[in-house]
């Protein structure tokens, strides 16, 4: 029985709290810095540490992965985080609730903005054949999914908005490193308060280091982190959109 008081990692046997480690150090590869990534690892609390692989990647960089006992558990009784409220519909009814409430086609735009150039998160909710067997936004028949790709500039998101009456943004941010993508999702939540269109759209931002408390604090209506798909999103726009819906209606795009 798992004591859910006091949970520990799993490696071969319940509760033998062995994990996996793997980092890089600025130094070559070498007996010595195979006994310095063991000493380090040992240095976080971790009991047995075993260095598995050694990797020597340049000159001056070496890379490990050590294995390593973890004497620490953790209570998860009471724990709560976060999360986007939904019900998750299926394609079809999310299909007839457009077509029931908003009489015309929803319009998302979806982007990699400023200098984010993976575009695997974005294609996985907005392409067609989508991810896992899980289709896209474009296989919405009252979906306008407009697909930026890799690389936009607010600026042009913004123009896309206008341009099709957009209800909905979505945005994907994989490269993270130095905090990026906080830069570049303050930066269009900015832009679109400027231009007064923060209030008209729902913004929702994507990614694995995404979640939707991080989401909330920097101004946007959700967030969704990893094993979020089309019908995920496509849930709460439809909700979001209709409490909204603040473009003509009359002026259907698509």
């Amino acid at each position: 029985m798992v004591d859910v008081n006091h949970v520990k990692p799993y490696g071969d046997t319940l509760n033998d709290g062995m994990v996996q480690l793997s980092f890089t150090l600025p130094i070559p590869l070498s007996n010595a810095a195979k006994e310095a990534a063991r000493q380090l690892t040992a240095s976080m609390g971790l009991e047995e540490a075993a260095v598995a692989h050694a990797e020597g990647i340049s000159d001056t960089f070496s890379f490990f992965i050590v294995y390593g006992k973890c004497s620490h558990g953790v209570n998860i009784v009471g724990i709560t985080v976060p999360e986007v409220a939904l019900e998750v519909l299926s394609k079809k009814e999310i299909d007839d609730f457009i077509r029931t409430h908003l009489n015309r086609k929803l319009n998302v735009v979806g982007a990699c903005i400023e200098s984010d150039a993976h575009t695997v998160g974005i294609d996985a909710i907005m392409n067609i054949k989508g991810f896992n067997g899980h289709k896209g936004l474009e296989s919405y028949h009252e979906i306008n999914a407009v697909n930026m790709g890799a690389q936009v500039a607010c600026e042009e998101v913004i123009h896309k908005v206008y341009e099709i009456q957009a209800d909905a943004i979505l945005i994907s941010q994989v490269v993270t490193q130095k905090n990026i993508h906080i830069t570049n999702l303050t930066r269009l939540v900015d832009m679109l308060e400027a231009e007064g269109l923060r209030d008209k759209v729902t913004l929702v931002v994507g990614g694995p280091r995404i979640s939707h408390e991080l989401a909330k604090e920097l101004g946007y209506d959700a967030g969704f982190s990893s094993n979020t798909y089309a019908e995920h999103v496509a849930s709460f726009l439809v909700q979001e959109v209709k409490r909204k819906n603040v473009w003509d209606s009359s002026k259907e795009t698509g």
